[in-house]
């Protein structure tokens, strides 16, 4: 199965910001929507924010909204982006990259409902 890559994360100062790539151009079915999902040591893996395939529709968890901007350059969403700023401690966090092939915007936050995932990048925020 192909796999979204991600890219962008590394070690940043609190306060910083990184930007996340994830590219699923090899994938040969366009996705309903692509996600990024985030696990921290010792926790389950938690939704963070998702766009639709047309890119109007945006969702974000409470812990990041406001902070975090996710956008896609192509209606395929075969490329998205997390803009992450005003990093904080706690977003510190492995961040994988995610496709829906079929979901509703109800579901769209839950990790069950998607079909492919990336490997995922590193994002270590130091105090």
């Amino acid at each position: 199965q192909v796999q979204p890559v991600e890219s962008g994360g590394g070690l940043v100062q609190a306060g910083g910001s990184l930007r996340l790539s994830c590219s699923a151009s090899e994938h040969p079915a366009a996705p309903y929507a692509m996600s990024w999902f985030r696990q921290a040591p010792g926790k389950s893996r938690e939704f963070v924010s998702a766009v639709d395939s047309t890119g109007r529709y945006l969702y974000y968890s409470d812990s990041v909204k406001g902070r975090f901007t996710i956008s896609t350059v192509n209606t395929k969403n075969s490329l998205i982006y997390l803009q992450m700023n005003a990093l904080k401690p706690e977003d510190t966090a492995v961040y994988y990259c995610a496709g829906t092939l079929k979901t509703t915007r109800a579901d769209i936050r839950k990790e069950l409902n998607y079909d492919f995932w990336g490997q995922g990048t590193q994002v270590t925020v130091s105090s």
